[in-house]
């Protein structure tokens, strides 16, 4: 709080002092009272201004940085009228009451969007576990069949599956640390389950794929999986028309761990590139025949922050794109014989 600030909003009683100073002294005048003692009554009632006027401003100030700090520390801001500071003015009971009210409805509405939030949670979650069922047999009718028309029905499934999927970690992508395990994972494995589960869109498009990851980390392999099969259907979506390449690889950076996800396909333009793990950027490939969503590099990037991994994107129009994730490697989990549990899962 200003000095200037605090004059301001005191004017009023600053003027009203100084108006009774002056019909005082002309009083005093009008009464013959001596000159000298005029001045002294009028120094006297100037100094016990000045004094309590100071000492109120100090003391306010004071309050009111009690406050800030208060408010500083807090992790719910809005719980003020729970922390503020005891005070003996009237004023202050007042304010501290009328916010403990609005800090109430502001709780319960808080506590109803979040009991709400849960709900349709659950409910997404219980969906998609019934969808899961008439999808599965839909693959083993396929199955059974072999030929082109099961393979493209196939195909059609898997990305089905995939929207499903999507919908279910974006439901619990909050909640990470509900759902996860973290124990030594061979990424080798991890990257050909992932094309295995997409070979009819990679057949179907003529794509070939290799993969090379030698290194293992420490990490959730499932939700590992779900990013590198976002990676993979991107590649396969934005692929070239001839002899489009999808590579899946391991190398170091330093002491940590990177996996990339490299294909040939049209990339992506330059201006574009530091947009692309917003949620709902679609970008120009996006709008064309691409059918995109925009969430699966926004839900990519939303678990590789949860889970401590860091994701890079490098590209060029027309030659490719290069997606990288950098697995931090910890002594102590190096060390390791067995896997590290997380105490929540």
């Amino acid at each position: 709080m200003k000095f200037a600030d605090y004059c301001k909003d005191r004017l009023l009683l600053l003027m009203l002092h100084i108006a009774c100073m002056m019909l005082l002294t002309a009083f005093l005048i009008a009464t013959a009272y001596p000159p000298g003692c005029c001045c002294l009554i009028l120094l006297t009632w100037l100094i016990l201004l000045t004094a309590w006027f100071l000492t109120e401003y100090f003391r306010r100030k004071r309050y009111f940085e009690q406050m800030e700090a208060i408010l500083e520390q807090a992790d719910r801001k809005y719980l003020l009228g729970e922390l503020m500071p005891a005070s003996f003015r009237l004023e202050d009971r007042l304010y501290r009451e009328m916010i403990r009210k609005s800090n109430k409805s502001v709780i319960e509405r808080i506590r109803s969007v979040e009991d709400a939030g849960q709900e349709y949670r659950e409910y997404i979650e219980s969906w998609v576990h019934e969808i899961k069922a008439p999808l599965a047999d839909i693959y083993l009718l396929c199955e059974r069949r072999r030929d082109d028309t099961a393979r493209r029905i196939l195909a059609q499934n898997r990305r089905t599956e995939n929207y499903v999927d999507m919908a279910l970690f974006y439901a619990r992508s909050d909640q990470v640390y509900q759902d996860y395990l973290i124990r030594e994972a061979t990424l080798q494995q991890t990257a050909e389950e992932v094309l295995q589960k997409n070979k009819y869109a990679l057949m179907e498009n003529h794509i070939r794929a290799s993969v090379h990851c030698p290194d293992t980390v420490y990490t959730d392999a499932k939700w590992i999986a779900f990013i590198l099969e976002q990676l993979v259907l991107n590649a396969v979506k934005y692929r070239r028309d001839t002899e489009p390449v999808l590579r899946i690889s391991t190398g170091r950076a330093g002491r940590n761990v990177l996996l990339t996800v490299e294909d040939n396909g049209c990339g992506i333009p330059e201006e574009e590139l530091p947009r692309i793990f917003d949620k709902g950027f679609t970008g120009t490939n996006g709008r064309g025949g691409a059918k995109a969503t925009g969430m699966g590099l926004y839900l990519c990037r939303k678990l590789c922050v949860k889970l401590g991994i860091q994701i890079l994107a490098e590209s060029v129009a027309g030659r490719g794109t290069r997606i990288s994730l950098e697995f931090p490697v910890s002594d102590y989990l190096s060390g390791l014989s067995l896997p590290v549990k997380s105490p929540n899962a």
